[in-house]
């Protein structure tokens, strides 16, 4: 068991996931899936995940979607959306309603994300 935090990734575009766990490798133990079905799967069988930073544009389920149906189950992690495009109204909401604490735009800063990530942890 690692002493480091856990974070799950979920993207549908390897390139990304893998850019997301280099940067990220050193301070958190980092998971990723390459879709949400995915990653229900993987917070279904790693407890210790602490965060989950979620690619919004996904085939099948969504980013808000995806972490909708994970916060029913698992309300006390925390949960990030990233996406491409600027945040849509549905992005806001999420935000404003605490379903996401924060919106980060792609390609993404990964030092944002680092910063964001501490904070919350």
């Amino acid at each position: 068991m690692s002493m480091k935090p856990t974070i799950l990734y979920v993207d549908d575009e390897p390139i990304n996931l893998k850019l997301f766990e280099i940067n990220l490798k050193k301070q958190y133990e980092v998971i990723t899936a390459l879709d949400a079905f995915k990653g229900l799967e993987k917070l279904e069988q790693v407890e210790d995940i602490t965060a989950v930073v979620s690619d919004m544009k996904m085939p099948l389920m969504n980013g808000i979607e995806f972490i909708t149906k994970a916060k029913e189950k698992y309300d006390s992690k925390k949960f990030f959306m990233l996406s491409g495009f600027e945040p849509t109204p549905e992005i806001e909401k999420a935000i404003e309603s605490g379903l996401i604490l924060k919106y980060f735009r792609k390609p993404f800063d990964i030092d944002e994300i680092r910063s964001a990530l501490e904070e919350a942890i």
